[in-house]
């Protein structure tokens, strides 16, 4: 196959005129298959790599349920998202297990969609005061033996652990657990120096960058600060015009540059659903339009696929290569698959994307086919 005539994603020039080729599951310099897809008019950018939702189409991963796992995991290919990574939410140590095994038990099986390459454990190390839509009588002092239960679990898919560095025990567990996964600061009442003592530990994310943690202000930087002066560590963003205002975007950018930021979706199971009521950890969520919200106001995730969400980063004034940079070159490389994902050089796998001039999704190839 040839994807021929579109302007292709190129990690050091940004948007170039060349084909894309591919005969089998993954990219070669050339084709000899005779056949060609005309992208004439589009851009041609790698499947995307989602390390932060928790569901869709009324599925959730922390319902632990395989056949939800796979509608998730359709539903994002259909997106142009062919690696996912999802997220639980705080639950008790055996609901964890079984979300586990159920996600070892997808990848084993090889079942439809886009490719499981990992899970996220966004809790229970969390604090309790920025909890966010966390369950909080769920949540655990970090705690190194139950992360290595669950890793067992989950036969190695754990790749991102999200910790508040204030609590009592985290550091020791920063320091000990980031030799084989990736630590991320999240749901934090984190000052600059324990945020910068967290990164300094270990920790090379943070989650969902301005959320559920202390504000960056002129005297007290916080977790943001610490981050921006850890230049080894990348920034989660939601760009689903809802959790930040455009404006802190683009600072985002200008602050951190292309090469740290990770663009999210952070879904929940009401991504690609109606308005309504659904739930979220344990917990009602109110859908109405973009928003998603408890009972007291808080906003519980998002509803915007992460897709959607680098078309809103690019409508905020992202340039569209810096977006698709941190959509699919950044995460894929959080989550340790940039070797065989994430862009589109030869060797790597035929997963590509075909956006027409509004970005809208025209076509996506998943190892080397045509979904």
């Amino acid at each position: 196959m040839r994807i021929s005539g579109g302007r292709v994603f190129d990690l050091e020039r940004g948007f170039v005129e060349r084909d894309v080729c591919f005969d089998g599951a993954l990219l070669t310099p050339d084709s000899r298959d005779g056949q060609t897809y005309d992208a004439a008019g589009c851009y041609v950018i790698p499947g995307l790599t989602d390390v932060h939702f928790h569901g869709c189409r009324g599925a959730d991963l922390s319902d632990g349920d395989p056949d939800g796992l796979q509608v998730m995991a359709q539903y994002e290919l259909s997106r142009g998202v062919t690696q996912i990574c999802p997220a639980g939410m705080t639950l008790l140590e055996d609901r964890l297990t079984k979300v586990c095994r159920t996600a070892a038990a997808h990848r084993r099986e090889n079942r439809p969609g886009a490719d499981l390459v990992g899970i996220n454990l966004e809790g229970p190390f969390l604090s309790y005061a920025k909890k966010g839509a966390q369950k909080g009588d769920w949540l655990h002092a970090p705690d190194t033996a139950m992360l290595r239960r669950l890793m067992g679990a989950a036969e190695g898919l754990v790749k991102l652990v999200s910790v508040a560095p204030e609590e009592p025990g985290a550091m020791d567990f920063i320091r000990e657990v980031s030799e084989y996964v990736n630590v991320a600061v999240a749901h934090t009442t984190a000052d600059y120096d324990t945020a910068l003592e967290a990164f300094r530990s270990g920790a090379r994310q943070v989650t969902h960058l301005f959320n559920a943690m202390p504000a960056f202000t002129h005297r007290a930087p916080g977790v943001v600060g610490a981050a921006l002066d850890s230049p080894w560590s990348r920034v989660e963003l939601i760009c689903d015009g809802v959790h930040i205002h455009p404006s802190v975007v683009r600072a985002v950018f200008k602050m951190f540059g292309a090469d740290r930021v990770v663009l999210i979706s952070d879904t929940m199971r009401a991504a690609g659903m109606s308005d309504g009521k659904y739930d979220l950890g344990g917990q009602e969520v109110t859908v109405k339009g973009p928003l998603a919200t408890l009972a007291d106001g808080t906003i519980a995730g998002s509803v915007t696929d992460l897709m959607a969400c680098m078309k809103t980063a690019v409508s905020f004034g992202i340039p569209l290569a810096d977006a698709v940079r941190c959509a699919a070159v950044n995460p894929a490389r959080a989550v340790g698959v940039f070797d065989r994902v994430g862009s589109l050089e030869p060797g790597k796998r035929a997963n590509a994307v075909v956006l027409d001039g509004d970005l809208n999704v025209k076509a996506v190839f998943f190892h080397g086919r045509l979904v």
